[in-house]
């Protein structure tokens, strides 16, 4: 079976992660929050499953979607292209474990859209895959199910799960140091790690005293990359650049003879993007973009980003250090069409 996991961006998305990867480690998983990115991120794995269908026939796919509300046009459209893909030839298993009641219109239509109020995301998709599988060995998950419900639909009656969940929520949501759309698997693997780790002091005495106290030092055990302490922002920074190098091939543009490195919404690059390019004397400038088309520019006295940004669209700074806006930018999630964007800019000028 190929498995293919939708969910939202916050602590009860990222805990029906935590369930499903248990039962799926080689799952397909993306996060999403609503909008755009629901329907750009649904775009993306029905692409995916259209394409394994192909050369997989015989062979079932499950797609959920958790922690998600779906409009009736967006659940719809949905619904019709499973059916179109189905009448082809393929096994697709279609499942929507939700509990935001903007969804009812849909939950009355679609069978495979299931709604309940009273539970939270996780709760909902930990009770399933217990009906699914009656596996007794991921009970280990329960504690930790029980905290995020609590604080996701806010039980403030269970005094114990609720303060744990909300440490475990600034837990995930600050858990910021690893980018969520370059390496979306990546900072995905953080967030659950950080969550596992979290069971580990749910049932002490004053639990989510510990783990508070403990966050900083959990952060810094993931992004230490040789063992060796330092303070989160140098360990992050060089986190950072290993992956970048291990992508750099993917995220390099090209500007007169001069290679760059273009990222997609990193922010604060000034110590990441000058680590970088100390590191990668190949690499002459470096180029942040964000979701609006913001973007910043830096460089080691190779390349004058100052002129580069204002020929592009008339931005400016320093020389090595430079901003511009562009504002015929289109909103995206997808890297890929960041980097065409900006490479028919730079091959322009």
């Amino acid at each position: 079976m190929r498995f293919f996991h939708i969910s939202h961006t916050d602590l009860d998305g990222y805990g029906c992660q935590l369930v499903s990867s248990q039962y799926f480690p080689n799952g397909r998983y993306f996060n999403a929050n609503y909008g755009l990115e629901v329907k750009l991120s649904i775009k993306a794995v029905l692409e995916e499953v259209e394409e394994f269908v192909a050369n997989n026939s015989d062979e079932e796919v499950f797609i959920l979607i958790s922690d998600l509300g779906l409009t009736y046009n967006e659940s719809k459209d949905l619904d019709k292209q499973i059916n179109r893909l189905n009448g082809n030839g393929a096994n697709i298993r279609l499942q929507l474990l939700d509990h935001h009641i903007s969804g009812q219109k849909s939950a009355n239509k679609f069978k495979w859209y299931y709604l309940d109020t009273n539970r939270s995301a996780v709760k909902i998709v930990y009770d399933f895959f217990n009906e699914e599988f009656h596996d007794e060995t991921k009970r280990w998950l329960e504690p930790l199910v029980d905290a995020i419900n609590a604080v996701d639909i806010w039980k403030t009656e269970e005094e114990e799960n609720f303060e744990f969940g909300k440490v475990c929520m600034r837990l995930v949501g600050k858990a910021s140091e690893i980018n969520h759309i370059l390496f979306a698997d990546k900072n995905r693997d953080y967030r659950l790690s950080l969550l596992k780790k979290a069971i580990e002091f749910k049932n002490q005495e004053n639990g989510h005293i510990k783990l508070d106290d403990k966050i900083h030092f959990l952060k810094k055990e993931y992004l230490s990359l040789d063992g060796k302490d330092d303070t989160i922002d140098n360990l992050s920074s060089k986190y950072l650049v290993k992956m970048l190098e291990d992508k750099k091939e993917e995220l390099t543009v090209n500007y007169n003879g001069h290679k760059g490195l273009l990222t997609f919404t990193l922010g604060s690059i000034s110590i990441p993007a000058n680590a970088f390019l100390v590191a990668n004397d190949d690499y002459d400038f470096f180029i942040d973009i964000g979701r609006r088309g913001n973007a910043s520019f830096r460089a080691d006295g190779k390349v004058d980003v100052s002129e580069l940004a204002e020929k592009l669209a008339g931005g400016g700074g320093h020389k090595n250090a430079a901003g511009v806006r562009f504002n015929d930018f289109v909103e995206t999630i997808h890297y890929s069409e960041v980097k065409k964007f900006i490479q028919e800019k730079l091959d322009k000028v």
